[in-house]
This record gives structure tokens, sequence and C-alpha cells, in this order.
């Protein structure tokens, strides 16, 4: 299976805007609200993940109403073997959430998706290695072991990005899959350092007692992250429901942003066992999840971030050549 394919089936992971309407979010008392529709369109939506807080915007839009006030049924898909990219470049499926290099991977491959919100802002993939390691840089990682989950997907890509960033190739490191259990890769002197989700497996490890010196892709280049992803049928013929779309996730990012403990309280009722869970843990990655959606327009994505990941995925050779970014996002649908 070549890389690309695998970074089709494998990515991830995991992570919204004002959308266009008479009824923007926020609509001053006396201004009239379109009624919700009699007849609700249902989407099912591939979200990459277990259920988690990470996921705290949807559950929120879904508890306060706001996909339903915007006539949309949603489903949550949380099914590992449901490939969502595939799905909606066949339009099969509406919408999927996908990071940055999906999209541009699908494209190469003529799936005719566009990204048309941006969740995340920033690459949330981190390196991070015992502060006791002697890993001071990223320079330092040469002739190192290094543990990655997979030789694909967002954990990959954010490797290659800071290697890169740093002067360094693949071949100057000692690279090892490890499978999503980095934290016990690293704690059991496995590797050197781990690829990990910056807010994610550094917050336990701390919460472990093992400080990390944590290099973050934010830190050295600026790349297309995760959004929501549809294609260009559902634009041409629908993009009302992209608008509606994007108009109730933005506004369960917004009250996410607004009161993070009335968020978290709220997942409790879509993720099993968070009520069993260490609850400081799990508000810590909330927390740091939050760092990486704000923006001072929610949902809007930043076309030099689209320039990087298109150098870095040229780089690796999992695109043949320069895409057309105008037809790869758009954010026409968050003003």
């Amino acid at each position: 299976m070549s890389p690309v394919k695998t970074l089709l089936l494998l990515g991830i992971f995991v992570l919204l805007a004002t959308a266009c309407s008479p009824a923007p979010v926020g609509t001053p008392a006396g201004t009239s609200v379109p009624p919700v529709p009699e007849v609700l369109t249902r989407v099912r939506l591939p979200m990459g993940y277990i259920p988690n807080v990470q996921y705290a915007p949807f559950y929120v839009a879904v508890e306060k109403g706001y996909f339903r006030d915007q006539g949309i049924e949603i489903e949550f898909d949380y099914s590992y073997e449901t490939d969502g990219m595939a799905l909606v470049g066949a339009n099969n499926l509406q919408f999927t959430l996908a990071s940055g290099e999906q999209i541009l991977l699908a494209r190469s491959q003529g799936l005719p998706v566009v990204y048309i919100f941006g969740w995340w802002q920033n690459y949330p993939v981190s390196v991070a290695a015992k502060a006791d390691s002697g890993i001071e840089s990223p320079t330092d990682l040469r002739g190192k072991r290094v543990g990655v989950p997979i030789l694909a997907g967002a954990s990959y890509v954010g490797l290659r990005a800071i290697l890169a960033a740093n002067g360094l190739q693949e071949s100057d490191l000692k690279l090892e899959v490890t499978g999503f259990n980095q934290v016990e890769a690293l704690l059991s002197d496995q590797v050197d350092a781990v690829v990990v989700y910056t807010n994610n497996e550094p917050i336990q490890l701390r919460a472990m007692g093992i400080e990390v010196n944590e290099f973050r892709v934010v830190d050295y280049v600026h790349l297309a992250s995760n959004g929501i992803v549809t294609n260009e049928t559902t634009l041409q013929e629908n993009p009302d429901l992209v608008r509606r779309m994007a108009r109730a996730v933005s506004r369960g990012i917004a009250d996410t942003l607004a009161d993070p403990d009335e968020a978290f309280e709220i997942c409790k009722k879509f993720v099993e066992g968070l009520e069993q869970a260490d609850q400081n843990i799990q508000k810590q990655v909330l927390a740091a999840s939050i760092n990486f959606w704000e923006n001072d327009l929610i949902g809007e994505t930043d076309r030099d971030a689209w320039e990087n990941m298109q150098v870095v995925l040229l780089e690796m050779g999992l695109i043949p050549q320069a895409l057309d970014l105008d037809k790869a996002f758009s954010n026409d649908f968050i003003k």
C-alpha cells in the first residue's frame, strides 16, 4: 500500500466560524430569526477518533440545540474503519473531520474534497523527550531513537515538518514505530523521544511526575490543521447546508471558549467513562485544545498554513506536484 493511500486511510486526528446568514451568531434582540425547518437534514459526521473532550464544541452544539436550530440532525461516527475522506470525496457523505494534509493528499488523488472550516488553528503535534535525556532541542534528536505511532498521518507529517525546520532529515534519526503507545514507549526507555499530540500525551506524562522537553510543530512552522471538509458537489448544489453546518459548530466553539467548565460538564453526557476519569487531566486536555481553537474569526483558515503544508508534502514525496490551493480550501462559508 502506498504512503499516500495509507495516510488517507489512517490519517487522524484528531479538530469554526460565523457563517454567511441573515441570522448570525449572537442575533440581537428584535432581529428576526429563521424558523427551524420542519424536515431536518441528516448528517453523519466521521470523527476520526473515539468520544473525547476534544470534541466539546460539537457536544455543546448538540446539547444547546444549535444543530437542530440550523435544520441539521447530527450523528457522530466514531468507527475506526470509516474512511471519511473517501466517502465525502465520492459524495456518499456531506462532511467529515480531517487534518490539513489529508485534503491535499486526497485532491492529489482526484478526490474533489474542500476544507471549509478551520476548527484547529495550529497543528497539534509535538516531539517529547524526558527532561533528563539531554535532548534540549530538535537538533539533539540526531542519532536518537524516535518513536512515531505510524509512518503516516498527522504525527508523521508533524515530525517531518519539525525536522525540516531544523535542518534534519528522517535518515538522521533511528525511527521506530510504537503504535499509539507513546507514553509507555518513553517511560520504558524503548525510545529516546516520541511524537505525540500536544494536547494529550505531554499532559499525561507530566501528571505522572515525568518532566519532558517538548518541541511543538506550531513553534517552528504554521500548518493547516483539523477542520470540517465537504465536497465540490455539496458546495455547488447545497451551499446553504454548508453555511448552516459551519454556523452550528461555530456557536459550539464560541460557547466552549466562553465557558470551558460548562462545556466539560456537557461532555460527560457524550464521553463514556469521563465521570470516572481523572478530572484534572481531562480538564487540562480540554484547556490545551481550546488554545488551538482560538482565533479572531472562528473557523477561518490561513493560506500561509496551506502553502507550508504543501511544501512539506512535496518534500516528503507524498504529492507529486503542487496543487491549486484555491480549490482545496475556502473561507467563504464563515463570513
